[in-house]
C-alpha cells in the first residue's frame, strides 16, 4: 500500500482538485497578501513565508496561481505549496 501526500492527495481523494486563484494584492514591505479563489470561497490569505518557500519573492496583482489551504492564525485559511498557473 502506498499513501498520497500533499498535491497527490489532493488530487486524488473524492476528485478534489487543487484549488487555483488570482492574486488580488501582494505587499511585500507588509509580509503578505490574498488571493481570490476561482470557486468564489473566500479569500486566502498568503503571508511571504510560503511564497519564499515556493522559490518566489514577491507574488504580481493578477498573477494566477495553484495553492494548498492549510491552517492558519485566527482561524483562517491560508494558502501554502503556491504554483504559478502564468
Amino acid at each position: 500500500m502506498y499513501r498520497l501526500y500533499g498535491s497527490d492527495w489532493a488530487k486524488n481523494w473524492k476528485g478534489t482538485s487543487i484549488p487555483t486563484g488570482t492574486v488580488k494584492w501582494f505587499k511585500v514591505v507588509q509580509r503578505y497578501g490574498s488571493i481570490a479563489p476561482d470557486d468564489g470561497s473566500r479569500d486566502a490569505f498568503v503571508h511571504i513565508s510560503s511564497v519564499e518557500r515556493a522559490g518566489f519573492t514577491e507574488l504580481r496583482e493578477g498573477q494566477k496561481v495553484e495553492y494548498e489551504l492549510v491552517p492558519g492564525r485566527n482561524g483562517r485559511k491560508a494558502a501554502d505549496n503556491l504554483k504559478l498557473l502564468d
